[in-house]
């Protein structure tokens, strides 16, 4: 039987490009990760609403 070990949420946003796509990983409060394929485009508009909220 495998030890069991705590998943944790810890670790920093990553954005890895793989194929044509962006992979997000995101550490989520309470453990795990959520993780979303996003394409370049969806990525710039990420960008540009993250921007009007945080300027």
């Amino acid at each position: 039987m495998a030890a069991m070990k705590p998943r944790t949420g810890e670790g920093p946003l990553e954005v890895t490009k793989e194929g044509r796509g962006l992979v997000m990983r995101v550490p989520l409060e309470g453990g795990g990760r959520l993780v979303v394929e996003i394409s370049s485009d969806e990525a710039k508009e990420l960008h540009e609403a993250l921007q009007a909220v945080v300027a």
